[in-house]
Protein backbone atom coordinates (compact mmCIF):
# COMPACT_ATOMS: atom_id res chain seq x y z
CA UNK A 1 0.00 0.00 0.00
CA UNK A 2 2.88 2.27 0.62
CA UNK A 3 2.64 5.72 3.17
CA UNK A 4 -0.28 6.46 4.29
CA UNK A 5 -2.79 9.21 3.28
CA UNK A 6 -3.50 12.42 5.29
CA UNK A 7 -5.19 15.45 5.38
CA UNK A 8 -3.74 18.41 4.28
CA UNK A 9 -4.36 19.91 7.90
CA UNK A 10 -2.74 16.37 9.56
CA UNK A 11 -6.02 14.81 10.78
CA UNK A 12 -7.76 11.99 9.33
CA UNK A 13 -11.11 13.83 7.42
CA UNK A 14 -14.51 12.03 6.56
CA UNK A 15 -16.21 13.47 3.52
CA UNK A 16 -19.58 12.10 2.91
CA UNK A 17 -22.91 12.53 0.90
CA UNK A 18 -25.76 13.18 2.80
CA UNK A 19 -28.99 13.71 0.90
CA UNK A 20 -26.92 14.54 -2.30
CA UNK A 21 -24.79 17.16 -0.09
CA UNK A 22 -21.37 17.00 0.60
CA UNK A 23 -20.81 16.63 5.02
CA UNK A 24 -17.95 16.51 6.73
CA UNK A 25 -18.60 13.55 9.21
CA UNK A 26 -17.07 14.13 12.67
CA UNK A 27 -18.16 10.94 15.41
CA UNK A 28 -22.01 11.05 15.12
CA UNK A 29 -22.35 14.39 13.47
CA UNK A 30 -22.25 16.08 9.87
CA UNK A 31 -21.23 19.31 8.52
CA UNK A 32 -22.76 20.83 5.84
CA UNK A 33 -20.15 21.95 4.32
CA UNK A 34 -21.74 24.56 1.35
CA UNK A 35 -24.17 25.64 4.54
CA UNK A 36 -20.61 26.44 6.78
CA UNK A 37 -17.85 27.15 3.95
CA UNK A 38 -19.27 27.71 0.76
CA UNK A 39 -17.93 24.44 -0.82
CA UNK A 40 -20.36 22.36 -2.83
CA UNK A 41 -23.40 21.51 -2.33
CA UNK A 42 -22.69 18.72 -4.86
CA UNK A 43 -19.78 16.49 -3.72
CA UNK A 44 -18.51 16.27 -6.84
CA UNK A 45 -17.75 20.42 -6.52
CA UNK A 46 -15.96 19.17 -3.18
CA UNK A 47 -13.81 16.90 -4.95
CA UNK A 48 -12.89 19.68 -7.61
CA UNK A 49 -12.10 22.46 -5.36
CA UNK A 50 -9.79 20.06 -2.78
CA UNK A 51 -6.89 21.72 -2.02
CA UNK A 52 -9.18 25.11 -0.82
CA UNK A 53 -11.42 22.56 0.81
CA UNK A 54 -9.25 20.68 3.03
CA UNK A 55 -7.37 24.05 3.81
CA UNK A 56 -10.65 25.37 5.26
CA UNK A 57 -11.61 22.09 6.97
CA UNK A 58 -8.72 22.60 8.85
CA UNK A 59 -11.16 25.00 11.69
CA UNK A 60 -15.22 23.80 10.57
CA UNK A 61 -17.01 22.86 13.33
CA UNK A 62 -18.26 19.50 14.31
CA UNK A 63 -21.89 19.87 12.61
CA UNK A 64 -25.34 18.35 13.96
CA UNK A 65 -26.29 14.71 14.37
CA UNK A 66 -27.80 12.62 11.56
CA UNK A 67 -29.29 9.58 10.06
CA UNK A 68 -26.17 7.27 8.38
CA UNK A 69 -29.52 5.31 5.95
CA UNK A 70 -29.55 8.98 4.37
CA UNK A 71 -25.71 8.47 2.82
CA UNK A 72 -25.16 8.00 -0.49
CA UNK A 73 -22.23 7.06 -2.52
CA UNK A 74 -19.07 9.60 -1.39
CA UNK A 75 -18.57 10.32 -5.24
CA UNK A 76 -21.78 9.98 -6.62
CA UNK A 77 -20.77 10.65 -10.55
CA UNK A 78 -16.96 10.02 -11.70
CA UNK A 79 -16.33 10.64 -14.83
CA UNK A 80 -13.80 7.85 -14.87
CA UNK A 81 -13.74 4.47 -12.93
CA UNK A 82 -10.78 2.27 -13.48
CA UNK A 83 -10.16 -1.25 -11.76
CA UNK A 84 -7.10 -3.67 -11.74
CA UNK A 85 -7.81 -7.43 -11.93
CA UNK A 86 -5.52 -9.99 -10.06
CA UNK A 87 -4.33 -7.60 -7.69
CA UNK A 88 -4.10 -10.21 -4.74
CA UNK A 89 -1.84 -13.60 -5.20
CA UNK A 90 -4.29 -15.81 -3.95
CA UNK A 91 -7.20 -14.66 -6.21
CA UNK A 92 -4.63 -14.98 -8.86
CA UNK A 93 -4.03 -19.11 -7.65
CA UNK A 94 -8.01 -19.32 -7.60
CA UNK A 95 -8.58 -18.15 -10.55
CA UNK A 96 -5.51 -19.99 -12.09
CA UNK A 97 -3.19 -17.51 -13.21
CA UNK A 98 0.37 -16.27 -12.35
CA UNK A 99 0.60 -13.05 -10.16
CA UNK A 100 0.45 -10.14 -13.05
CA UNK A 101 3.83 -8.45 -13.76
CA UNK A 102 1.99 -5.26 -14.67
CA UNK A 103 -1.41 -4.27 -13.57
CA UNK A 104 -4.46 -5.97 -15.42
CA UNK A 105 -6.79 -2.66 -15.93
CA UNK A 106 -10.43 -2.39 -17.22
CA UNK A 107 -13.33 -0.18 -16.88
CA UNK A 108 -16.54 -0.23 -14.91
CA UNK A 109 -18.77 2.37 -16.65
CA UNK A 110 -19.68 5.09 -14.27
CA UNK A 111 -23.65 4.43 -13.98
CA UNK A 112 -22.79 1.70 -12.23
CA UNK A 113 -21.85 3.65 -8.72
CA UNK A 114 -23.97 3.09 -5.83
CA UNK A 115 -24.32 3.64 -2.41
CA UNK A 116 -23.40 2.23 1.00
CA UNK A 117 -26.79 0.50 1.45
CA UNK A 118 -28.28 -0.14 -1.21
CA UNK A 119 -31.10 -2.85 -2.32
CA UNK A 120 -29.39 -3.91 -6.19
CA UNK A 121 -31.55 -5.57 -8.42
CA UNK A 122 -29.91 -8.90 -9.83
CA UNK A 123 -30.21 -9.41 -13.29
CA UNK A 124 -29.42 -12.89 -13.93
CA UNK A 125 -28.54 -16.01 -11.81
CA UNK A 126 -24.33 -15.80 -11.57
CA UNK A 127 -23.70 -12.57 -9.62
CA UNK A 128 -20.36 -12.32 -7.56
CA UNK A 129 -18.94 -10.52 -5.11
CA UNK A 130 -15.49 -9.10 -5.21
CA UNK A 131 -14.88 -6.26 -2.04
CA UNK A 132 -12.25 -4.39 -3.14
CA UNK A 133 -10.34 -0.99 -1.53
CA UNK A 134 -11.15 1.93 -3.75
CA UNK A 135 -8.84 4.82 -4.45
CA UNK A 136 -10.49 8.55 -4.91
CA UNK A 137 -8.52 10.77 -7.05
CA UNK A 138 -8.14 14.52 -5.56
CA UNK A 139 -5.72 16.50 -8.05
CA UNK A 140 -6.08 15.30 -11.62
CA UNK A 141 -2.78 14.94 -13.37
CA UNK A 142 -1.12 13.44 -16.60
CA UNK A 143 2.08 11.12 -16.20
CA UNK A 144 2.42 11.74 -12.16
CA UNK A 145 5.51 10.18 -10.79
CA UNK A 146 5.13 7.27 -8.20
CA UNK A 147 6.84 9.31 -5.58
CA UNK A 148 4.59 12.01 -5.64
CA UNK A 149 1.30 9.74 -6.67
CA UNK A 150 -0.73 9.98 -3.01
CA UNK A 151 -0.69 13.69 -3.35
CA UNK A 152 -3.38 13.54 -6.08
CA UNK A 153 -5.21 11.11 -3.65
CA UNK A 154 -8.12 12.87 -2.04
CA UNK A 155 -8.37 9.48 0.10
CA UNK A 156 -10.17 5.90 0.10
CA UNK A 157 -13.42 3.71 0.53
CA UNK A 158 -14.75 0.68 0.49
CA UNK A 159 -16.17 -0.59 -2.87
CA UNK A 160 -17.56 -3.55 -3.67
CA UNK A 161 -16.86 -4.67 -7.82
CA UNK A 162 -20.14 -7.09 -8.34
CA UNK A 163 -20.39 -8.69 -11.91
CA UNK A 164 -22.62 -10.93 -13.64
CA UNK A 165 -20.52 -13.88 -14.61
CA UNK A 166 -22.86 -15.49 -17.06
CA UNK A 167 -22.37 -11.67 -19.32
CA UNK A 168 -18.60 -11.53 -18.54
CA UNK A 169 -18.12 -14.93 -20.17
CA UNK A 170 -20.25 -13.97 -23.87
CA UNK A 171 -17.39 -14.19 -26.03
CA UNK A 172 -13.43 -14.02 -25.94
CA UNK A 173 -11.67 -12.27 -24.37
CA UNK A 174 -14.42 -11.78 -21.47
CA UNK A 175 -16.93 -9.02 -21.06
CA UNK A 176 -15.32 -7.24 -18.10
CA UNK A 177 -16.41 -3.77 -18.50
CA UNK A 178 -19.98 -4.86 -19.69
CA UNK A 179 -20.97 -7.77 -16.71
CA UNK A 180 -19.38 -5.14 -14.34
CA UNK A 181 -21.43 -2.23 -14.78
CA UNK A 182 -25.46 -3.13 -14.33
CA UNK A 183 -26.98 -0.51 -12.55
CA UNK A 184 -25.77 -0.92 -8.44
CA UNK A 185 -22.72 -2.91 -9.56
CA UNK A 186 -20.25 -0.07 -8.34
CA UNK A 187 -21.60 0.40 -4.68
CA UNK A 188 -19.13 2.97 -2.67
CA UNK A 189 -18.96 4.52 0.86
CA UNK A 190 -19.84 5.07 3.53
CA UNK A 191 -17.53 7.63 3.31
CA UNK A 192 -14.38 9.28 1.62
CA UNK A 193 -11.97 8.64 4.55
CA UNK A 194 -8.62 10.72 3.89
CA UNK A 195 -6.16 8.54 5.23
CA UNK A 196 -6.38 4.06 5.82
CA UNK A 197 -3.22 1.92 7.30
CA UNK A 198 -1.40 0.20 4.99
CA UNK A 199 -1.69 -3.25 6.42
CA UNK A 200 -5.95 -3.03 7.20
CA UNK A 201 -8.09 -6.08 7.15
CA UNK A 202 -10.32 -6.02 4.24
CA UNK A 203 -13.37 -8.24 4.50
CA UNK A 204 -16.47 -9.29 3.28
CA UNK A 205 -19.32 -11.70 4.55
CA UNK A 206 -22.31 -13.14 3.03
CA UNK A 207 -24.93 -13.10 5.23
CA UNK A 208 -23.24 -14.49 7.99
CA UNK A 209 -20.62 -16.29 6.57
CA UNK A 210 -17.06 -14.42 6.35
CA UNK A 211 -16.02 -15.46 2.41
CA UNK A 212 -13.25 -12.86 1.52
CA UNK A 213 -10.71 -11.70 4.08
CA UNK A 214 -6.85 -10.18 3.86
CA UNK A 215 -4.88 -7.06 4.47
CA UNK A 216 -4.36 -4.39 1.84
CA UNK A 217 -0.66 -4.91 2.08
CA UNK A 218 -0.90 -8.30 -0.09
CA UNK A 219 -2.14 -6.23 -2.90
CA UNK A 220 0.83 -6.59 -5.21
CA UNK A 221 0.63 -3.04 -6.41
CA UNK A 222 -0.06 -0.40 -4.06
CA UNK A 223 -1.99 2.93 -4.95
CA UNK A 224 0.87 5.02 -5.69
CA UNK A 225 1.93 2.51 -8.57
CA UNK A 226 -1.33 2.54 -9.46
CA UNK A 227 -1.78 6.07 -9.98
CA UNK A 228 1.60 6.45 -11.75
CA UNK A 229 0.84 3.33 -14.42
CA UNK A 230 -2.92 4.78 -15.38
CA UNK A 231 -2.05 8.53 -15.28
CA UNK A 232 1.08 7.96 -17.14
CA UNK A 233 -2.08 6.37 -20.56
CA UNK A 234 -4.96 8.17 -19.37
CA UNK A 235 -4.96 12.22 -17.67
CA UNK A 236 -6.51 11.44 -14.23
CA UNK A 237 -9.56 14.16 -13.18
CA UNK A 238 -10.57 14.77 -9.88
CA UNK A 239 -13.35 12.36 -8.61
CA UNK A 240 -12.06 9.81 -10.66
CA UNK A 241 -12.32 5.93 -9.36
CA UNK A 242 -9.50 3.33 -8.80
CA UNK A 243 -11.05 -0.08 -7.61
CA UNK A 244 -7.92 -1.77 -6.66
CA UNK A 245 -8.67 -5.70 -6.94
CA UNK A 246 -9.97 -7.91 -4.19
CA UNK A 247 -8.74 -10.98 -2.54
CA UNK A 248 -9.31 -14.46 -2.74
CA UNK A 249 -12.79 -16.05 -1.61
CA UNK A 250 -15.14 -15.20 -4.75
CA UNK A 251 -18.40 -17.12 -5.39
CA UNK A 252 -17.43 -18.31 -8.80
CA UNK A 253 -14.16 -19.80 -7.50
CA UNK A 254 -15.95 -21.75 -4.84
CA UNK A 255 -16.65 -25.75 -4.96
CA UNK A 256 -19.54 -25.72 -6.08
CA UNK A 257 -19.98 -22.05 -7.21
CA UNK A 258 -22.04 -19.42 -5.11
CA UNK A 259 -24.04 -16.90 -6.36
CA UNK A 260 -26.16 -14.10 -5.15
CA UNK A 261 -29.88 -13.81 -4.37
CA UNK A 262 -32.65 -12.26 -3.24
CA UNK A 263 -32.43 -13.71 0.23
CA UNK A 264 -28.51 -12.34 0.95
CA UNK A 265 -27.27 -9.72 2.81
CA UNK A 266 -23.56 -8.74 1.65
CA UNK A 267 -21.33 -7.06 4.24
CA UNK A 268 -18.73 -5.40 2.79
CA UNK A 269 -15.51 -3.85 5.25
CA UNK A 270 -11.97 -2.03 5.32
CA UNK A 271 -10.72 -0.95 9.17
CA UNK A 272 -10.78 2.56 9.15
CA UNK A 273 -12.82 3.17 6.48
CA UNK A 274 -16.30 1.50 7.22
CA UNK A 275 -18.50 -0.39 5.67
CA UNK A 276 -21.17 -1.45 3.00
CA UNK A 277 -24.24 -3.28 3.41
CA UNK A 278 -25.87 -4.14 0.24
CA UNK A 279 -29.01 -6.09 -0.25
CA UNK A 280 -30.67 -8.04 -3.55
CA UNK A 281 -33.82 -8.16 -5.26
CA UNK A 282 -34.63 -10.68 -8.43
CA UNK A 283 -35.48 -8.62 -11.50
CA UNK A 284 -35.82 -9.99 -15.12
CA UNK A 285 -33.23 -11.12 -16.43
CA UNK A 286 -30.75 -9.71 -18.78
CA UNK A 287 -31.47 -10.79 -22.50
CA UNK A 288 -28.53 -9.68 -24.74
CA UNK A 289 -27.65 -11.85 -27.39
CA UNK A 290 -24.79 -13.77 -27.58
CA UNK A 291 -23.68 -17.12 -26.35
CA UNK A 292 -21.29 -18.08 -23.16
CA UNK A 293 -18.11 -18.63 -23.78
CA UNK A 294 -15.90 -21.02 -21.94
CA UNK A 295 -12.96 -18.48 -21.70
CA UNK A 296 -11.40 -18.57 -18.06
CA UNK A 297 -12.51 -15.27 -15.97
CA UNK A 298 -9.49 -13.47 -14.51
CA UNK A 299 -11.01 -11.63 -12.04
Amino acid sequence: MGRRVRHAVGAVMRLANLGGRAVLITGDRALDVFDAGGFGPDPMAVLENWAAFTAWARSAPAGSPFDPALLGPPVPRPRQVFAVALNYPPHAAEAGFEPPADPLVFTKFPTCIAGPQETIELPGDRVDWEVELVAVIGRGGHRIAETRALDHVAGYTVGQDLSERRVQALGKPPQFSLAKSFPGFGPIGPKLVTEVAPDAAITCLLNDEVVQQASLADMIFGVPELVARLSAVCPLLPGDLIFTGTPAGVGNRRTPPRYLTAADVLTSRIDGLGELRTRFRATPPWTGAGRESTSRSVS
